[in-house]
């Protein structure tokens, strides 16, 4: 950014992208406030020598060394260097220092003193429990299941499952020469190393390897509930209720099983009676494996729930379809987007997940064979959750 650009923003005053700052009052930490508060939201200027009426007074200091201690402050402050641009102006009055910051890309927030801070207007705040739930969604869009998992390690890893995993796709990893067992986890993003350097289980490898995925806090909900009504309402008296927790495909199992403890229904057809599932277990099962694949992991303290009433069968999964994806798109079969890619390769060398993009089409294809409805895709970006409904009954 050029001078003549700053001098315009500084007539046009502070607002959600521009700070000012007179040096003799504003100190290492305001200005390390706005810079992180500006990373973590659309980026911004910091403008010192400036009062807030938008007057130069000027920095009263050697211009080398107000540079370097903002190189320095912008390597080191704030946990991880940080993406600015740094420029100077000698005025009449004295030189004039600006700091342009970009937002921030990585895996989580920038954090000051420990606190992450956002931008609010002219005000750098802490966010709210949504925002900071929406400010980690945006930043572990794409390395969200890449992230270590604290209080992990190798040893919570299981070896046989990881071991019979790779020879389903072909590889022996014990087949000469050999690497260490931690070294095979590390290149296949199971283990990550954290800022110590010590090895942790990564989400995707807790969640698809791992001995106990509940037994940690961040990973605690990361699990399917399930509920059984008898009506139409949740007002209506639970018949049956249960949990589907392990690793992924342990999840999607016990989520079929369960479905296939509540028994089958009498439908005729003509003379003829069949006994059939409450909804057919492959549009089922498909719903479930697209729940727990692409199910948003930043989003804390929510399950996926699948809810059975006398009229359908709803299967709800936290945070909006990724990447800006449509209900009709993805009810079309359009080209497939994953949040947790990782994840669902995992399930598609599994055999659980089929054809990537096939998922809809194969569940509206055996709705229409089953009773003629189609399913009811919802996306509701504002409460952040995704829900496919699954017509028990033909609708009128």
């Amino acid at each position: 950014m050029e001078w003549i650009d700053v001098l315009q923003r500084i007539q046009s005053g502070e607002d959600e992208r521009t700070e000012f700052g007179r040096f003799r009052s504003f100190s290492e930490k305001d200005w390390q406030e706005a810079i992180c508060a500006f990373a973590n939201t659309e980026g911004g200027l910091v403008v010192l020598g400036v009062a807030n009426d938008g007057s130069l007074d000027g920095v009263p200091m050697d211009s080398e060394q107000v540079q370097e201690r903002l190189t320095d402050g912008l390597q080191n402050a704030l946990g991880v260097p940080v993406r600015a641009r740094l420029g100077r102006h000698q005025d009449p009055k004295g030189w004039v220092h600006w700091i342009e910051v970009a937002k921030m890309r990585g895996p989580e927030p920038l954090r000051y003193r420990g606190r992450v801070l956002v931008r609010r207007g002219r005000s750098n705040v802490e966010p709210s429990g949504s925002e900071l739930q929406e400010l980690y969604n945006s930043f572990g869009l794409v390395f969200t299941e890449e992230r270590v998992i604290p209080g992990t390690g190798p040893g919570d890893i299981e070896p046989e499952t990881f071991r019979r995993f790779l020879a389903g796709k072909g590889v022996n990893i014990d087949a000469e020469p050999t690497l260490p067992f931690e070294t095979d986890l590390l290149n296949r993003e199971v283990l990550d190393r954290d800022m110590d350097g010590a090895l942790r289980a990564t989400l995707f490898g807790l969640m698809c390897f791992g001995k106990d995925p509940q037994g940690f806090g961040p990973t605690r909900n990361f699990w399917v509930d399930l509920v059984a009504y008898a009506g139409t309402d949740r007002a209506d008296p639970v018949l049956l209720s249960g949990e589907a927790r392990g690793r992924l495909d342990e999840q999607i199992e016990r989520c079929e099983a369960w479905l296939r403890s509540l028994g089958r229904n009498e439908r005729y057809a003509g003379m003829h009676r069949a006994d059939e599932w409450p909804v057919p277990l492959r549009a089922f099962r498909e719903c479930v494996v697209n729940a727990v694949a692409h199910r948003d992991y930043t989003i804390l303290g929510s399950k996926v729930l699948v809810e059975v009433f006398d009229d359908r069968v709803l299967v709800t999964s936290p945070g909006a379809l990724p990447n800006h994806k449509r209900p009709e798109s993805v009810l079309a079969g359009g080209t497939p987007r994953s949040r947790n890619e990782s994840m669902a390769n995992y399930l598609f060398d599994l055999g659980l997940m089929e054809q990537r993009g096939s998922g809809y089409p194969r569940i509206a294809r055996e709705m229409r064979s089953f009773n003629g409805t189609a399913p009811k895709l919802e996306n509701d970006r504002e409460e952040r959750w995704v829900r496919v409904t699954l017509w028990r009954e033909p609708q009128t």
